[in-house]
């Protein structure tokens, strides 16, 4: 379907929901108000003059030639010999956003936490209703440099320095109660902690279009420390309860039973028809131990807590005494509800969940996707043991409690099927040698607990061979077997042949019931390697960095299929190369058409870094890309397959979790850690650096790109500190 001169910027997605928003990253759903089925009309149309293009919004200039510009290859070199790039939000022309919160805004008893991610609208009324972010982790050079500037408040950390300096080392068998430097680092853990979690505040449409708070009594955080010192508690369900209360275990108890102590690594998300919001615990293992044992019982904190000198503050968790088995889960919340502190759903899974797309459908069991953000990392998916009845009924909540966690097993021909994590499938691990780089698959390792690394077809064939079931590597009764299974569910994934992929940082539910996935690169790492069959370059490159998007169709279009069939529609990378010229793809959002919206997610330390020439290595090549951005990609029409730049975030940030209001004429949006590198921008500083770049047809020239170093947005004065904060996108 092409895109006619009504259609405006946002378009919609089809809801049976009363949510108004998903996510777009690591949030995920886009979804718009109205009765079944009905997509609601756009409130703007397109400027004059852009009708003929297709698209509703001019494109902005990135430091990259693209395909469709309008600009010859010989010229590119004209237009692209010097780029600036910007420290602010760039929109096209006609867009403006305001800062609607930001790191150190009052919430409740608490504050708007750090590098917020996912965002959630659920609406109250007309233009009212519970903005639900997510904050994923702490950048720590611009945390620090700006903790007391923003919340007025000091850090105890002269005596932390004084006791590195000395050579003294923090470990738990030294640091005995009382210790004065012991509980001066669990002030700096729990700080830490804090600005992570999920948050939720009132928001209202002004007379004059402007969103604002309106500090109501459900507005709240649910921080990694909720319920250490309060009752705040944070609720579990499903078979991994059964090991939470377990008096005695092989590993690590906290005493705490089904109770859990906050949450934190907060990333992606998804809004379900019934109005409550899912929040994905996503990098935990950079605050708790990951690994566990046979009973699922969790590896004991290890004995050092911080070293100021290596220059960070690692697992801040460890500190606090936190059982590593009780984070990496899906955190269900109702934002309406102010004594709700969140529900861990285990039979969803434990693993660095990416991703949250929930496809509910009346009369058939409920279907929740979500992906494990690691090289390596599976897609999962959860049928619920019962069937959706009315699809905005609150009860729907029950369904997460019962069912069964599948892990996909992708075919190179396009076909694939689901694999149960339960304790009677058959161990099958996938062969090293169809996997991508160093070819590292990771293993269950019994009886010690914990993990293997195998590099062979050899060490797999012999631990099919010495294990015939999942229950033969987990211990227990039937529900605690379960229970460890769940827990342990990247490893028992890759046990029993579920494909690892590369990186799936987002799944995005079209109206068709279709599935499309973000795999952000196909890189190997220490904790794995991906399928080099599935996961190739448009040449057929292996290792290949720039990302993909893959869409899934279940058989029959049934939620719980066991079997379906993929395509890659999408691929990241350098015009000049057949990619779309982004890189590595992040958060998805499909509107009603079937288009995709998608942003980036460069590391940091990839943006604008200087290419003065080029190299095969891909690594190398991350640079040329310049800042995370956001992306619109037609899927039909005379613009299908081409990428539009929307939108370029400030210096060093990541943008997160677009979502819209239900009338469409808002988009929010999270700006994450600007200046994670640099810190404050000093003085408007700013570096000319050279880059060796090609034209769409691969015309080479050389451009010359002023870059800030550090950041001083949203407030943008030479002295501002850099915050992370949610804004919202409107047409002027």
């Amino acid at each position: 379907m092409n895109v006619k001169r009504r259609n405006l910027l946002f378009f919609l997605g089809a809801s049976v929901g009363a949510a108004a928003c998903g996510s777009l990253s690591k949030p995920h759903n886009l979804r718009s108000v109205g009765q079944a089925g009905q997509l609601l009309a756009m409130p703007f149309a397109a400027p004059k003059g852009l009708a003929e293009s297709g698209l509703s919004f001019q494109p902005i200039k990135g430091p990259m030639p693209l395909r469709g510009e309008g600009i010859a290859a010989r010229k590119s070199h004209l237009a692209y010999e010097t780029y600036e790039v910007v420290d602010d939000l760039v929109l096209p022309a006609g867009f403006a956003y305001d800062v609607v919160a930001a790191w150190g805004d009052r919430v409740g008893n608490s504050r708007f936490g750090y590098n917020n991610d996912f965002v959630s609208f659920v609406p109250t009324g007309e233009d009212e209703g519970y903005l639900t972010v997510n904050f994923e982790y702490v950048s720590l050079r611009p945390w620090l440099e700006s903790y007391e500037i923003v919340l007025g408040k000091s850090l105890p950390l002269e005596m932390v320095r004084a006791a590195a300096a000395s050579g003294r080392k923090f470990d738990l068998k030294t640091l005995f109660r009382g210790d004065p430097l012991q509980a001066t680092l669990g002030a700096i853990a729990k700080e830490l902690l804090i600005d992570q979690g999920i948050g939720t505040i009132s928001i209202r449409k002004t007379a004059d279009g402007k969103w604002s708070r309106t500090y109501s009594d459900a507005d709240r955080r649910i921080t990694g420390i909720s319920g250490l010192d309060d009752d705040r508690w944070l609720r579990s369900t499903g078979p991994a309860v059964a090991v939470f209360e377990k008096k005695q275990g092989q590993g690590y108890l906290d005493g705490l039973g089904s109770r859990i102590v906050g949450t934190f690594g907060n990333c992606a998300g998804g809004t379900t028809p019934w109005g409550t919001v899912l929040s994905a615990e996503e990098n935990f293992q950079a605050q708790v131990p990951e690994l566990v044992y046979p009973d699922g019982t969790s590896f004991a904190p290890p004995e050092k807590i911080f070293d100021l000198a290596a220059g960070d503050f690692p697992r801040p968790g460890n500190l606090l005494g936190l059982a590593g088995n009780k984070y990496g889960w899906i955190v269900e919340v109702d934002p309406a509800n102010p004594k709700d502190w969140g529900t861990k759903h285990t039979w969803l899974g434990r693993y660095r969940h990416e991703a949250v797309g929930v496809r509910v459908v009346a009369g058939k069991p409920l279907a929740f996707y979500s992906g494990c953000d690691r090289t390596g990392g599976h897609l999962y998916k959860f049928v619920s043991r019962d069937p959706v009845r009315d699809p905005k009924a609150k009860t729907n909540s029950r369904l997460l409690e019962h069912g069964m966690l599948y892990a996909a097993q992708f075919n190179p021909d396009g076909s694939g099927h689901w694999i149960p994590l339960n304790a009677s499938t058959p161990i099958d691990p996938t062969l090293p040698s169809t996997l991508m780089g160093r070819q590292r698959l990771q293993l269950p390792r019994r009886p010690q607990g914990g993990s293997i690394s195998i590099h062979s077809d050899e060490r797999a064939l012999a631990f099919k061979q010495q294990f015939n079931t999942l229950g033969d590597l987990y211990v227990g009764n039937a529900i605690e077997q379960q229970g460890a299974i769940l827990i342990d569910a990247h490893l028992a994934a890759n046990a029993v042949g579920a494909t690892p992929t590369a990186r799936p940082e987002d799944t995005e539910i079209a109206p068709d019931g279709s599935l499309y996935i973000a795999f952000t690169s196909g890189i190997d790492s220490k904790a794995g390697s991906p399928d080099g069959r599935i996961f190739k370059g448009p040449k057929g490159e292996v290792p290949y960095e720039q990302g993909w998007v893959m869409q899934l169709l279940e058989d029959g279009n049934e939620p719980s299929a066991k079997r379906f069939s993929w395509k890659m529609v999408a691929v990241g990378g350098e015009p000049a190369d057949g990619g779309a010229g982004f890189a590595k793809p992040d958060n998805l959002l499909i509107d009603g058409s079937g288009h995709l919206w998608l942003v980036t997610d460069l590391s940091t330390g990839e943006h604008n870094r200087a290419i003065p020439k080029r190299t095969v290595n891909a690594t190398s090549l991350q640079g040329l890309f310049g800042n995370n951005s956001l992306w619109f990609l037609p899927t039909s029409g005379p613009q299908a397959g081409t990428a539009h730049l929307f939108g370029i975030g400030p210096m060093e940030c990541e943008l997160t979790g677009p979502c819209f209001s239900p009338d469409q004429q808002t988009l929010f949006l999270s700006v994450q850690h600007p200046g994670e590198i640099h810190g404050r921008r000093q003085n408007g500083a700013t570096e000319t650096r050279k880059f060796a770049m090609r034209s769409a047809t691969g015309e080479t020239f050389e451009q010359r790109r002023t870059v800030p170093l550090g950041s001083n947005w949203p407030g943008k004065g030479p002295t501002d500190p850099p915050k992370p904060a949610v804004v919202a996108i409107y047409r002027i």
